[in-house]
C-alpha cells in the first residue's frame, strides 16, 4: 500500500475525521546541535514518514539525547492514554492496596497486576483507581511529575495538566484507566520512565542546545522516588507488554520493558509508548507519541521504539558510548532533520 504523500487529503483524513495528519516530516524546525546524533539518526528513520515525536533520554543522568519533533514534545500535552496505568500502579503498591500477587475479581475473572499492566485492562485499573480515591492518584501523579515541567531550563517546554477534582467524565475511575482530562508531555514520561530504569531517582531532563552545553553537563536530581521496592512489581508488566502483550511489536527488538496507550482526544487519534531497555548497564529510555488517523496507535508506537532500540543495538551503541566529533555534527545536518 502507498503510503499518503504528507500534507496529501488522504494523509489528513484517511480513516476518519481527524484534524491531525497520520504523515508528515515531523524534524521540521528541530535543533539538532547539542544531539548524540547516532541517536538522532535511528530514532529519525524508525518514525518514518509519521507523524509524531521520539524522545530519547539517559536514565542514568537525565540527559536527551534526541528530541525528534520538538515541537510536539515541548508542547502543551496529550492525553496520556493507558500510559497514566505506570503511575497508578506505583501509586496502588505504595499505598499497599494491591500486592504484586493480588488478584482482583473482575467480571467473573481474577487478574493479577502483571496481566492487567501487559494487556492494559481498563477494567483493572478503574477499580484501583476508585479503590485508591481522587486524592492519592493525584499525590502520587504529581509526585511522579504529573502538572509539572520536566526538564531544566529547556526553552519552550510546557507543564503539561492535572485535573483539580475527578473528571466529569467517568470520574477517577476513568481518569485512572485512559488518563481522562490529563495533558502528558513526552518529556514527562520520559522522566518517569527514566526513574523507573534507574531504580527510582527522579532527574531533571536536560537538552544541551550545542556542543559546549553537552560538555559542560551535570545531572541534576529533582527528587527522590520511594519506588525501589515497587520496580519489580511493575516490570514483569511491563516486559510482559512487550513479550506477549498491547506492545509486542516490540518483541524482536530485544529486552524491552514500556507500556502502550492508545485514545482519541479532540478528533486527534493518539498512540503512545514509553519504554526502556531492560538489560545491561547502558539503558536507554524511549518514548514514541503518534498523532493522527487510524494508523496511530500504541502498538505501532511500540514497534517504533523498538526499531530505535534494534538500529541503536546493530551499530554496537549499547557496548560504548559513541563520542561526538565535528565529523558527525555535519552529517547530521545532512540525514536527521
Amino acid at each position: 500500500m502507498q503510503t499518503p504523500r504528507a500534507g496529501s487529503p488522504s494523509a489528513i483524513i484517511a480513516g476518519g475525521p481527524w484534524t491531525e495528519p497520520t504523515y508528515a516530516d515531523s524534524t521540521l524546525g528541530d535543533n539538532v546541535d547539542g544531539e548524540d546524533l547516532a541517536v538522532r539518526r535511528a530514532a529519525v528513520e524508525a518514525l518514518g514518514s509519521y507523524n509524531g515525536s521520539v524522545v530519547v533520554a539517559d536514565p542514568a543522568t537525565g540527559r536527551i539525547l534526541t528530541m525528534v519533533n520538538q515541537r510536539v514534545a515541548l508542547g502543551t500535552g496529550f492525553q496520556p492514554c493507558s500510559t497514566v496505568k505506570v503511575s497508578v500502579a506505583l501509586a496502588g503498591l505504595s499505598e499497599k492496596a494491591i500486592q504484586p500477587a493480588t488478584k482482583l475479581r473482575l467480571g467473573g475473572m481474577r487478574m493479577d497486576l502483571t496481566y492487567a499492566l501487559a494487556h492494559s485492562n481498563n477494567y483493572y485499573f478503574a477499580t484501583l483507581g476508585e479503590k485508591l480515591g481522587f486524592e492519592k492518584v493525584s499525590y502520587y501523579a504529581h509526585l511522579f511529575g504529573y502538572g509539572e515541567k520536566a526538564g531544566l531550563n529547556i526553552p519552550g517546554e510546557q507543564p503539561g495538566r492535572y485535573p483539580s477534582a475527578p473528571p466529569k467524565n467517568g470520574g477517577v475511575g476513568m481518569l485512572t484507566s485512559f488518563g481522562e482530562e490529563i495533558s502528558q508531555t513526552p518529556l514527562q514520561l520520559t522522566a518517569l520512565m527514566s526513574a523507573i530504569a534507574n531504580g527510582g531517582t527522579l532527574y531533571y531532563l536536560q537538552y544541551p542546545r550545542n556542543q559546549a552545553e553537552v560538555q559542560a553537563f551535570v545531572p541534576q536530581v529533582k527528587r527522590r522516588l520511594d519506588i525501589d521496592d515497587l520496580i519489580p512489581a511493575i516490570k514483569p508488566g511491563m516486559r510482559g507488554a512487550v513479550e506477549f502483550g498491547t506492545a509486542h511489536r516490540a518483541r524482536e527488538d530485544g529486552p524491552i520493558a514500556g507500556k502502550t496507550g492508545t485514545c482519541s482526544e479532540n478528533h486527534t487519534h493518539l498512540g503512545w509508548f514509553g519504554s526502556f531497555n531492560d538489560v545491561g548497564d547502558h539503558k536507554l529510555v524511549v518514548v514514541v507519541l503518534l498523532t493522527g488517523g487510524r494508523p496511530a496507535i500504541g502498538p505501532l508506537a511500540a514497534g517504533i521504539a523498538g526499531d530505535v532500540y534494534r538500529r541503536l543495538g546493530e551499530k554496537n551503541y549499547f557496548a560504548a558510548a559513541r563520542p561526538m566529533t565535528p565529523a558527525t555534527l555535519i552529517s547530521s545536518r545532512i540525514c536527521c532533520r
